[in-house]
C-alpha cells in the first residue's frame, strides 16, 4: 500500500515524485490485486519449478568453484536495501574483479552461466523475492545503491512501487551488455546514457500502471525470451 505523502523517505518529497504518486494513489485497487497476483503465482511457480532449480543448483556447483546463488543488495520500495537472490553465472568473486554492469562477453561469466543468462533462467530464484514482497513480477528492475544514489528527483517515483523481474525497459534494454561492449568507463556511460533512458520507460510503467498491463509485460517477456 501506498505511504502517505509525508511519511515518504524525504528524497521522494518532491513535486516530480507528487505527479506520479498522485497517479498511484487512484489505482489503489490494482495495487492490491498486483500483490495478490504475485503471492498466489509465485507459490504455484515455485512447486512446479522446484525440481528444474535443484538440478540447475548442481549444475552449477559441479561446473565451477562457488556458491549456487548470488545475492547482491538491491534497493526496491521506499528506498529500501534487500538481498536480491540469483543463479550464479559468473566466477566466484566477480564483483571484486570487475564493475557492477556485465558486457557482452564478459570473461567473468561461466559456460552454464552464458546459458542461463541467455533465456534469463538465473532470474527464477527471484520468484521467491517476489513472494517475500521485496519484489513483484512486473517493476522497475531493482538497481545497487550506487546507482540509486545518482537518480534525479523523479526517479524516485520508481521506488513507490516494488522492483520487478521484468519491466518494459527490461525488454527495451534486453541487449544492454552490446550496448556497453564498447565502453572504456562502463559505470559512467551506465550512469549517464543508460539509466536515464531506462528510467523513461519506467516511469511510462507508473502512467500505463495497471493488472492488464502487467500480464501483457509479462507475455512480451516470455515471447521475448523464447523467440528472440
Amino acid at each position: 500500500m501506498l505511504l502517505p505523502f509525508d511519511e515518504l523517505p524525504k528524497e521522494f518529497q518532491n513535486d516530480a515524485v507528487k505527479n506520479y504518486y498522485d497517479i498511484l494513489k487512484n489505482k489503489k485497487r490494482s495495487i492490491i490485486v498486483k500483490r495478490v497476483f504475485d503471492i498466489i503465482l509465485s507459490s504455484i511457480l515455485l512447486i512446479i519449478l522446484l525440481i528444474p532449480m535443484v538440478i540447475i543448483a548442481v549444475a552449477i556447483k559441479i561446473s565451477s568453484r562457488g556458491p549456487i546463488f548470488y545475492k547482491q543488495v538491491r534497493v526496491t520500495t521506499y528506498n529500501r536495501c534487500f538481498e536480491i537472490f540469483k543463479f550464479r553465472t559468473m566466477v566466484q568473486n566477480a564483483d571484486q574483479i570487475g564493475t557492477l554492469v556485465t558486457t557482452l562477453g564478459d570473461p567473468r561469466i561461466t559456460k552454464i552461466g552464458g546459458f542461463l543468462r541467455k533465456y534469463r533462467i538465473d532470474e527464477l530464484p527471484q520468484i521467491i523475492n517476489v513472494l517475500k514482497g521485496d519484489m513483484s513480477f512486473v517493476g522497475t528492475r531493482p538497481e545497487v545503491p550506487k546507482y540509486v544514489d545518482k537518480y534525479t528527483p523523479a526517479m524516485f517515483a520508481t521506488l513507490l512501487m516494488p522492483a520487478g523481474i521484468t519491466s518494459l525497459a527490461s525488454i527495451k534494454f534486453k541487449n544492454e551488455d552490446r550496448m556497453l561492449e564498447t565502453s572504456t568507463n562502463i559505470d559512467e556511460d551506465y550512469i549517464d546514457i543508460i539509466l536515464p533512458k531506462k528510467m523513461r520507460y519506467n516511469l511510462l510503467y507508473i502512467k500505463a500502471f495497471g493488472f492488464r498491463n502487467d500480464l501483457y509485460l509479462m507475455l512480451k517477456t516470455v515471447k521475448e525470451v523464447l523467440f528472440h
